[in-house]
Formats: C-alpha cells, sequence, structure tokens
C-alpha cells in the first residue's frame, strides 16, 4: 500500500487548508486513516484519526478547527483545517491500517507552516 499526501502549504495565522491522502496498490481493504503532525524539534503526534464506518477522533488541540473525511470508495482522507494558527505548523504525515495486514503504512509527508 502506498499512500500519497498532498495539499500542504504556507498560510497565514486564521486561515484554512485541506490536506488530501490517497492511498493505492492492490487487494487491499483499509480500516483506519488518519492524520500525525510532527513540529520543529517535536515527537510526531496524532491530529486525527477515522474508522472505516467514519467514527473519527481528534487531538484537543485541533477540535473544533480540523475536520477529518474519507472516501472508501477512493481509498482516500482529507484533512480540513480551519483557523489554523502557528503551533500547527508542522509536516503532517497520513497514516493507513489495512484489514488482515500487521503493518501500518506513512505517506511522504507534506509541510504546513502557518505564519503569525
Amino acid at each position: 500500500v502506498q499512500l500519497q499526501a498532498s495539499g500542504g502549504g504556507l498560510v497565514q495565522a486564521g486561515g484554512s487548508l485541506r490536506l488530501s491522502c490517497a492511498a493505492s496498490g492492490s487487494r487491499f481493504i483499509i480500516k483506519n486513516m488518519g492524520w500525525y503532525r510532527q513540529g520543529p524539534g517535536k515527537q510526531r503526534e496524532l491530529v486525527a484519526t477515522t474508522t472505516r464506518g467514519g467514527r473519527t477522533n481528534y487531538a484537543d488541540s485541533v477540535k473544533g478547527r480540523f475536520t477529518i473525511s474519507r472516501d472508501n470508495a477512493k481509498d482516500t482522507v482529507y484533512l480540513q483545517m480551519n483557523n489554523l494558527k502557528p503551533e500547527d505548523t508542522a509536516v503532517y504525515y497520513c497514516n493507513a491500517d489495512v484489514i488482515g495486514d500487521a503493518d501500518d503504512y506513512w505517506g511522504q509527508g507534506t509541510q504546513v507552516t502557518v505564519s503569525s
């Protein structure tokens, strides 16, 4: 399974960005998908996850500002980020796990920079 993330960029505080991550490969069914981020000098942290059935989970720091969604037919997960803050600056990584596979998979990361 390969994950390709896109949609990062530079935005001013208060602005919005939408990240996308599409999975490709053969003969897989994705169970959970999510977004993680790693800021400068920080450890990678969970941002949001979604199950195949659409149940979601968010880090407290992004609740009310970020929305995760997915399109199972396209094997794609999205992260709508509104009211961005400078502390949201990080490389954002998508993650997915697959039914019947013990491994999980990571995308290549996309940079989000929020200027004050």
